[in-house]
């Protein structure tokens, strides 16, 4: 009964915190409430996408699971907004559910240092605002002094469809009632969202003449540095687009006074980028219709997830909206769609490292701390795991920084700025996505992964091959120049690209253009030694070559200013531009430098910029 981490949930969020800490060699235990739904998706039968696709690579480069089990259990994967840039391209894999989620209980089962309970989580044994363990409806006690809650949408879970209400945290399972009221009674504070998901159609029903094909990638993209590109050729099935029309748009709008979100029936905050069709055609009504993707949950394609159809409707009102799109004239509904309202907790009561403030050694980790998404689920668990497991053999915890990743910026946004409806990931969220693309997470985030000990011998071997590779490429194109000769100008025009007037860096000739690996071997056959994943970074680096310059100069300019003190007699209420609020937590926490105040709750990087600009101001006129 004794552990050293216990994580509670086997969700996206917790699978990948028990897997971390099970694999740094730290006893862990899972309890979940139903140990064959290990890995169950409870939504959407897709991971990635835009900016989520980021997220994805980032935990693999870490050592997570999600890329890998992606690719063994993908039937669709696709590029998004692959005509633009590299840094606002997301990989998106459409997954067969039922082998996901078996290959997750898998894995789980078969690590070492890892045991599941099936049994549910009542409360907590704490003392002195220390956590020491759990305690189960068994009345089974187990002791840790790390635990980490990945709850998802269980706690205190209440499902709408139309006026019929259950208490369930996901369709057909228990909610977990006695740890919402349990966590409520320690003084955290815990707030109500809702989120939803819609119908799925019997496949035989369907009519996929009429609708548009969406086929996937060839060659398809793989989600996982682990993964061989060369070999990956996986099974593709389509999915199909077709849309709503005016007889859809009224029959939901008729029977609003039908949808618990807008008869009050609902008090929790839904997702603003994922909204049902009813609250869409509320805030949308000019539109004549709206995109509906129809995508296979597994290989067999039995079942069909309606992608832009969640709704919390009556049965009858679904089945009638339903049966207007073209091409489920006849469609039969397995499975109903509904809203689930449930407990979170505010994101402002925990560190960067996920740990609760107010209780040491007590991790909250996922869309129970008001994110949305499985991707954004994953990174958090996985990110909890390390740091309570990192925390068991006494060293410093793993804070990634808004510069250094997706994940960096996803945690100091829930932590500083808090969340009152479900947050999900965008590229537009991180000020520096052009060093924070997909393909270069590896670089990025893998030397963490080996110094935890999370990612094998052989992909280390791989990686730091890789990375001499680039490094030396890349050394080579900034140092070396050539000059406008008529042989040299000759070449650049054979092959279409941009000419040059003056002597200039290899790296700025190749990022000029539509360069690919043709065009660059064309100039400089020695680059053929690399392979295709070396050159596509090289390609990639040399395009936007100097803007990585400049906001790698921003970075080390943030990075000095953070070092900046704060005058014991400053005051804040005289800085214009700071809100009351920001004012307010300033003056109780007296932060002795700009680092000290952007550690704490709600303080912002531009409210860190106008401090930084008051203290200079104020430095200047001292030495007048």
């Amino acid at each position: 009964m004794n552990y050293e981490v216990i994580v509670i949930g086997g969700g996206h969020s917790g699978i990948e915190a028990a897997l971390a800490s099970a694999r740094m060699g730290v006893k862990t235990l899972m309890v979940t409430i139903l140990a064959e739904q290990i890995g169950a998706s409870s939504c959407n039968p897709a991971i990635g996408g835009l900016a989520k696709g980021h997220l994805v690579r980032e935990v693999d480069a870490l050592g997570g699971e999600m890329g890998l089990c992606t690719d063994k259990t993908g039937i669709q994967f696709r590029t998004l907004n692959a005509s633009r840039g590299p840094a606002v391209r997301g990989t998106r894999a459409q997954i067969d559910m039922d082998a996901y989620r078996i290959y997750m209980r898998k894995v789980v089962l078969n690590t070492e240092n890892l045991d599941v309970k099936q049994e549910i989580v009542e409360g907590l044994i704490i003392e002195d605002n220390v956590v020491k363990g759990v305690t189960t409806q068994l009345g089974n006690e187990y002791m840790a002094p790390k635990v980490i809650i990945t709850a998802g949408t269980f706690l205190n879970g209440l499902i709408h469809i139309g006026e019929k209400t259950q208490t369930a945290g996901r369709q057909g399972e228990f909610a977990s009632v006695k740890l919402a009221e349990y966590l409520r009674g320690l003084g955290l504070e815990i707030g109500r969202l809702k989120t939803g998901t819609c119908a799925r159609i019997d496949g035989k029903s369907i009519d996929f003449s009429v609708m548009e094909e969406q086929p996937g990638d060839v060659p398809p993209p793989p989600f996982s540095f682990r993964t061989d590109k060369k070999t990956f050729n996986p099974t593709q099935l389509p999915c199909y687009v077709t849309y709503t029309n005016e007889t859809t748009h009224n029959i939901i709008e008729s029977n609003f006074y039908r949808a618990p979100m807008f008869s009050g029936q609902i008090e929790g905050m839904g997702p603003r980028y994922c909204p049902s069709i009813e609250d869409k055609i509320n805030r949308f009504r000019d539109r004549p219709r709206h995109q509906i993707f129809v995508e296979p949950q597994t290989m067999e394609a039995t079942e069909f997830y309606i992608n832009g159809m969640s709704t919390s409707l009556p049965t009858d009102v679904q089945l009638d909206m339903i049966h207007s799109v073209e091409g489920m004239e006849n469609a039969k509904i397995v499975r109903y769609g509904y809203a689930i309202e449930y407990d979170y907790l505010y994101p402002t009561e925990l560190k960067h490292t996920l740990e609760v403030k107010k209780i040491e050694g007590l991790y909250f980790a996922g869309q129970v701390n008001g994110t949305t998404g499985y991707e954004e689920a994953a990174a958090q668990g996985l990110m909890a795991g390390i740091n309570a497991a990192l925390s068991i053999q006494g060293k410093e915890p793993l804070i990634l920084r808004r510069d250094e990743a997706y994940i960096g910026v996803l945690i100091d946004d829930l932590v500083t700025k808090g969340t009152r409806e479900p947050y999900r990931m965008f590229t537009s969220r991180a000020e520096y996505r052009l060093l924070l693309r997909e393909d270069n997470a590896d670089m990025r985030l893998s030397p963490y992964g080996k110094e935890l000990g999370l990612l094998d011998e052989d992909y280390i071997e791989k990686f730091e091959a890789k990375r001499a590779d680039i490094e030396e490429a890349l050394s080579f194109l900034r140092d070396n120049f050539v000059t406008p000769t008529k042989e040299f100008l000759a070449q650049l025009e054979e092959i279409g690209a941009v000419k040059i007037n003056d002597k200039t860096a290899w790296i700025d000739v190749i990022g000029r253009g539509d360069f690919d690996r043709d065009k660059l071997i064309t100039l400089l056959p020695e680059f053929d030694k690399y392979s295709d994943e070396v050159v596509e970074q090289i390609l990639v680096e040399a395009k936007y070559s100097r803007y990585i310059e400049n906001q790698q100069k921003q970075i080390e300019k943030m990075k000095d200013m953070l070092k900046v003190k704060i005058p014991e007699d400053f005051e804040y209420r005289t800085v214009s531009g700071l809100s009351n609020e920001v004012v307010e937590k300033l003056e109780k926490a007296t932060p002795p430098t700009l680092f000290a105040a952007s550690e704490i709750s709600g303080i912002t990087p531009a409210s860190l910029e106008i401090l930084h600009v008051h203290i200079k101001m104020r430095q200047k006129q001292k030495n007048k």
